[in-house]
């Protein structure tokens, strides 16, 4: 164990296993992390292509077959450990750098290598994780959910939190997703919250949050039994992760940075509204990364990315998708598209998904009650002309022209024309009315 402590709390990563964090607690209180297997803990979790995931043809273990290529930093299903190459600590952080296993596999060392900073201020911990890839197969894969990252706490901290709401950031009532005697934990729930954290908390409202900024997505729950007793070796456990759709290439460097908040509800909250005081309209530039935008059926030219998304077009119905955000509609009348287009069509076309059912619930993860989720409702269709030539221009596209544009908003998608050519899109953005 290596540890940093000040006088509000004290944090301690592992260094037998890869580094991942078991160790989070007051000066005086107990652990709150869970350890149970090298499953758990707080720690980096990667999914990627193919799925299955048999390198050589080595199988991996058939209860978790199903999770394809899932490098994970503390070790993996049959207790083999990650290594840990290169750490430090010099009284105020802590710096790991591992090379991660697969978890659904025995001994299989994953061909990437993950780092963590992690560093305290307060009862806050601010970790910065990333993950350089260096496998064999180039294959550009789909976007999967990431869990950025997976955090496992002790029995005592059972309650699922989070705002679910239409009105993020204005004090309005948060939803208590798990809690005793409610029969729902296990499977995880998925949920979507605009307020971008979740916390687990105790019978008196205390405990953990994670805010990841940008984040609308989460995952979260309780497996065990009972709920509100166990320590760090118990099977029983709460788990809560921030969930973002990313694209992993064989070679991509990605890193992300999120905040741990020990303390009650109130104070977990307000730390968030402190960070989010001056939140603007989402906006995304593809200057040097994807900006967690994902695609079906087409592919982009492949990391690193520079200077725009671009893309050999060909299939019809080819869909660049941000990822979940929100917005009022009211607040953004225009879209900002800058982009150049090679192509013989004449328009392209924005799909914008309302709120609805979907984002509304917390859905089982998996099992027979996943079945009754909600269909999405239907997005807005917006056709705008392009011009087909190969330059670099913006588009302004009046939204508010259309009547079914109304209320709160969580994603937009791009559809490219069909057929031969290519498209560059440099960046996309909502845009406030004039004088706002």
């Amino acid at each position: 164990m290596t540890f940093i402590e000040n006088d509000q709390i004290r944090l301690g990563a592992n260094l037998a296993i890869g580094g991942s964090l078991t160790h989070l607690s007051t000066k005086t209180g107990p652990n709150m992390i869970n350890s149970h297997d090298w499953g758990r803990q707080i720690q980096m979790s990667f999914y990627s292509g193919p799925n299955p995931f048999e390198p050589n043809g080595k199988k991996p273990s058939k209860n978790w077959a199903g999770l394809g290529w899932n490098p994970i930093q503390s070790g993996d299903c049959g207790g083999n450990r990650s290594e840990v190459l290169e750490h430090r600590n010099d009284g105020k952080e802590i710096y790991v750098k591992c090379r991660p296993m697969h978890w659904p596999h025995h001994n299989l060392p994953a061909q990437c290598i993950f780092e963590c900073w992690y560093r305290i201020e307060g009862s806050l911990v601010h970790v910065r994780s990333r993950i350089t890839n260096a496998r064999d197969d180039k294959t550009q894969y789909t976007g999967r959910t990431q869990e950025l990252p997976a955090i496992y706490t002790n029995g005592p901290w059972y309650k699922l939190v989070s705002y679910k709401g239409q009105q993020p950031f204005s004090g309005a009532e948060t939803t208590v997703l798990v809690t005793k005697g409610d029969g729902k934990g296990w499977p995880w729930r998925n949920f979507y919250s605009p307020e971008h954290w979740v916390a687990l908390l105790d019978d008196n409202n205390w405990g953990l949050g994670v805010y990841l900024p940008g984040a609308c997505g989460f995952t979260g729950g309780f497996a065990g039994k009972p709920k509100g007793k166990g320590g760090p070796k118990d099977s029983q456990t709460g788990y809560m992760g921030p969930t973002i759709r990313e694209i992993l290439d064989h070679n991509i460097v990605h890193t992300y940075d999120y905040t741990l908040i020990v303390g009650s509800l109130k104070e977990i909250r307000g730390h968030v509204y402190q960070r989010e005081q001056n939140r603007a309209l989402p906006h995304w530039e593809f200057r040097e990364n994807r900006q967690h935008w994902t695609y079906a059926k087409i592919t982009d030219a492949g990391w690193p990315i520079k200077d725009g998304l671009q893309f050999e077009l060909g299939p019809k119905n080819a869909v660049l998708a941000s990822p979940k955000t929100f917005w009022r509609a009211g607040d953004a009348p225009t879209l900002s598209l800058r982009a150049s287009f090679k192509t013989s069509a004449d328009t392209a076309q924005l799909l914008l998904q309302p709120h609805d059912d979907l984002d509304a619930g917390d859905w089982a993860q998996w099992g027979p009650t996943r079945a009754k989720r909600p269909k999405p409702a239907r997005p807005i269709a917006i056709d705008f002309p392009i011009q087909g030539d190969g330059q670099l221009r913006t588009y302004d596209i009046d939204l508010s022209a259309n009547p079914k544009y109304q209320g709160n908003m969580t994603q937009i998608r791009l559809q490219l024309p069909g057929g031969a050519g290519a498209a560059t899109i440099h960046a996309v953005a909502l845009k406030p009315a004039q004088g706002k």
